[in-house]
């Protein structure tokens, strides 16, 4: 999972099996168009009969169990694919990725997560009053009952595989503020600036603790991560000017804490935050959706692993042929990059799956020759 060399500076997509998409260090030896294929829960509820509620996200077993059980599975459907790094089946590495899905900031503070049996998890609606807003604090990690519950399970982690692998999806400024307060944020974005301001203030706070706490245990197991990864699944949700001024800040103070960035933009068009964005050192990672400028976002960040996420309604219902003139048009415009096929769900065939994978090939070799 990690490079041999300790100087990265890309960073690419990656979707462990039954998580959400998060990031991880580049190696260098990439396709032209690189493929990263993820499965919803749900895929593998109704192939496997996996069941995704609490147990799967606290009990480190029986998630090895499981992961076993799903990593063979997509062996036997996909063969040679490379699919969420998997290359044993059955001796998984990456036991962490996907625990909590994107509620482990909010859980952190409180918020109650509601598990499913074939979801993701989500957060339930304990939204915070003004005045709670007002006098947030960032929690003690040292005595907070949730996050003392993940560190267990990464000692348990540990203990089994002996490294301690993979990924909090520690998530976005903007998406955990929005977990605490609701659609109240957006209101207090426009009418109390510092209200809002203070609330990102925290989550920002609480996320660089989490994360280094986590970091410095994965160095004393073997494994060295040095980036982070913001998901701005909601940015288009508020201005440019909204963002250049009350969350580019906090972006930047994640940038400065942990060297090389990685921003998810989920499908959304983003142009109107490129400039921003390219604002931001070190930027290893960008993603985003078909409709961006996708030639402006490679001047703009030449350096970085660019990634274009693929809806998965298009991955299934679209034409063949419309998905090879789309993937021919990302690669010339916007390549090299990632193709991002995340939450691909048991309605989409096996072989949609394995024909994209052939046009990306096809185009890699073209591109490279």
């Amino acid at each position: 999972m990690y490079p041999e060399s300790q100087e990265y500076r890309q960073l690419l997509s990656y979707i462990a099996l039954g998580a959400p998409a998060t990031r991880r260090p580049a190696t260098g030896n990439e396709p032209f168009l690189r493929p990263e294929l993820g499965f919803t829960p749900r895929w593998f509820y109704q192939s496997l009969g996996i069941d995704f509620s609490e147990r799967w996200h606290i009990d480190p077993v029986y998630r090895r169990d499981s992961l076993i059980a799903m990593g063979n599975e997509i062996q036997r459907r996909f063969g040679d694919i490379e699919i969420a790094g998997v290359s044993d089946p059955n001796h998984p590495k990456d036991l962490l990725t996907g625990i909590f899905g994107a509620c482990t900031v909010a859980a952190t503070y409180g918020i109650d997560i509601i598990y499913a049996v074939d979801n993701w998890p989500t957060c339930t609606h304990q939204y915070l009053s003004d005045e709670q807003a007002d006098r947030l604090e960032p929690p003690d990690l040292d005595s907070n009952p949730f996050f003392h519950g993940l560190m267990e399970q990464v000692e348990l982690i540990a203990e089994i595989n002996g490294t301690v692998e993979g990924y909090i999806n520690w998530q976005g400024v903007l998406n955990n503020a929005q977990r605490l307060r609701g659609e109240e944020l957006f209101v207090d974005m426009i009418a109390s600036p510092e209200r809002a301001m203070h609330l990102f203030d925290c989550v920002t706070t609480t996320m660089i603790d989490g994360a280094q706490r986590l970091y410095e245990r994965q160095r004393r197991s073997g494994v060295d991560i040095r980036h982070f990864t913001v998901s701005n699944c909601l940015v288009n949700m508020v201005s440019p000017e909204q963002y250049r001024d009350l969350l580019l800040p906090f972006d930047r103070k994640l940038q400065q804490t942990f060297g090389l960035l990685g921003i998810h933009n989920c499908a959304w068009n983003a142009n109107p935050y490129m400039e921003h964005y390219a604002s931001v050192p070190n930027v290893g990672y960008i993603d985003m959706g078909i409709e961006s400028d996708m030639a402006r976002a490679k001047a703009l960040f030449p350096d970085a692993r660019r990634a274009i996420m693929y809806t998965p309604m298009d991955l299934a219902e679209k034409e063949l042929i419309e998905i090879r003139q789309d993937l021919e048009k990302i690669a010339r415009e916007y390549g090299p990059c990632d193709l991002v096929f995340a939450d691909i769900d048991a309605g989409t065939s096996d072989r949609r799956v394995r024909d994209v994978v052939e046009i990306c090939g096809n185009i890699s070799a073209d591109m490279e020759h």
